[in-house]
């Protein structure tokens, strides 16, 4: 499949998602919160070549620094749209902001895929609910794109 299509494909899904989307509170696991997230890096976190990066070292390398855990926080709450590089190799795909999240279901998110997803890398320091909750507030004004230009400075690989 092509990356024009499987990019569609992933915004019609994500509308999907997002239109059936209930806010979703703490009380909510991150393993069951991930399964927003498999539909495009897939379950095992893999993702898809060119389109949709996988969460594996890199995203390890990114929460073991304050601005790459600025970073992690911001795709999550902003989104993240642009040319990205993961293991050197291109990514293109859009991702939406997962608005319907509070701050403890994004670092319940965020934890889940940096113990149980991304296996490889630096040790993985847990997020807090009130570290996700300073990033979100101080990242109002940044657009998907803003986020994306962050990645190779916030220590992407």
């Amino acid at each position: 499949m092509k990356a024009a299509a499987l990019l569609s494909l992933a915004a019609g899904t994500a509308a999907t998602l997002a239109g059936l989307a209930l806010p979703v509170h703490a009380a909510e696991d991150g393993a069951a919160i991930y399964g927003r997230c498999a539909a495009c890096h897939t379950r095992t976190g893999a993702g898809v070549p060119g389109v949709f990066p996988p969460l594996g070292e890199d995203f390890r390398v990114l929460a073991s620094s304050d601005a790459g855990r600025r970073y992690l926080a911001l795709v999550v709450t902003r989104g993240v749209s642009g040319p990205i590089k993961v293991g050197g190799k291109p990514f293109a795909g859009v991702m939406p902001a997962q608005a319907t999240l509070d701050d403890a279901s994004v670092a319940a998110v965020l934890n889940h895929v940096g113990t149980e997803i991304a296996k490889t890398g630096p040790a993985f320091k847990p997020f807090a609910e009130g570290e996700v909750a300073t990033i979100r507030a101080g990242g109002t004004a940044l657009s998907a794109q803003d986020v994306g230009k962050l990645h190779a400075g916030a220590g992407g690989q």
